[in-house]
């Protein structure tokens, strides 16, 4: 059954060194906070049907564009740096009336974790991982990678990015209205559309290049002490199964959902699937009340 639609505005948040963040924020104030956070290359329409959902189910939503992507800033100075993604999530944490679960994919799900696992208090509620453990396989980086900076040249249409993107998902049907993929796309003056995030993000070391990497990221999962959530797709090209078991010898208490049908792009694939596996988890976890409300 799908959510009846909700309404979700647009808001400012002021991130890292004043830059301005974007979001689509819904549902009540009181009730507890739920922070999006996409992946790369991604904006936070990738989150448009979890959102409504979310909101649906009682919970406030805060579905972040990322510094670089969307409706966000690009950083002036290129500061694409991991700690640079943590601060402007930190900023967005501290105007809340209350510690949110903080639903990560990717790039927003590592930037999830090192905030929840490297954090001196609890400043999340809960941590759910999408299709993002400590260990990255190399061939799916880098075929994601690949993608990415295979298609910074633009498209000359819509047609023809729907078609590029059809035949690097095989696995997901082509929709026969393919108008939505505009929320991710931007004619600049040469009348091509290009995605909707800066190239520069692309010009930074690889996330599972970089030295110590790894290391960083298992021991803020070490340190993750609120209720865990991974969710993968099955099909990931990211996560494997060895990935997995090192993730649960690290937390162990977390919980684990594999979604059948889904590459690493989880939400996007099976959004049914992906709704319904995070918020039974956070209605069983976090509850709908906020105890910070008297």
């Amino acid at each position: 059954m799908q959510p009846n639609p909700v309404p979700l505005d647009a808001r400012r948040f002021e991130g890292y060194a004043g830059i301005s963040l974007w979001a689509d924020v819904g549902g009540d104030v009181n009730a507890p906070p739920v922070i999006l956070m996409h992946g790369g290359g991604q904006t936070r329409h990738a989150w448009a049907e979890a959102a409504t959902a979310l909101v649906d189910d009682g919970f406030h939503v805060v579905s972040l564009d990322l510094r670089g992507h969307g409706e966000s800033d690009w950083a002036s100075d290129g500061d694409y740096r991991l700690d640079a993604f943590v601060a402007d999530l930190k900023a967005v944490i501290s105007t809340l009336r209350s510690p949110p679960a903080l639903v990560g994919a990717s790039l927003g799900g590592i930037v999830s974790l090192l905030v929840a696992g490297e954090s001196e208090q609890n400043i999340a509620r809960a941590l759910v991982l999408v299709d993002v453990t400590p260990r990255v396989e190399p061939a799916g980086a880098n075929q994601i990678r690949g993608f990415m900076v295979g298609t910074a040249q633009g498209f000359r249409d819509i047609d023809e990015a729907a078609a590029v993107v059809a035949s690097y998902l095989p696995h997901r049907q082509r929709p026969k209205d393919v108008s939505g993929l505009m929320k991710n796309l931007r004619m600049h003056a040469d009348g091509r559309l290009y995605w909707h995030w800066d190239p520069r993000i692309m010009t930074r070391e690889p996330t599972s290049h970089i030295d110590g990497f790894k290391t960083r990221m298992e021991a803020a999962l070490s340190n993750v002490n609120v209720p865990t959530l991974l969710i993968r797709g099955k099909l990931s090209e990211l996560v494997s199964p060895q990935s997995v078991a090192e993730f649960r010898a690290l937390c162990p208490d977390a919980e684990y959902v594999d979604v059948p049908g889904a590459a690493h792009m989880v939400a996007g694939d099976r959004n049914t699937a992906f709704n319904d596996a995070l918020i039974d988890f956070l209605k069983r976890r976090i509850g709908k009340s906020d105890p910070n409300r008297s």
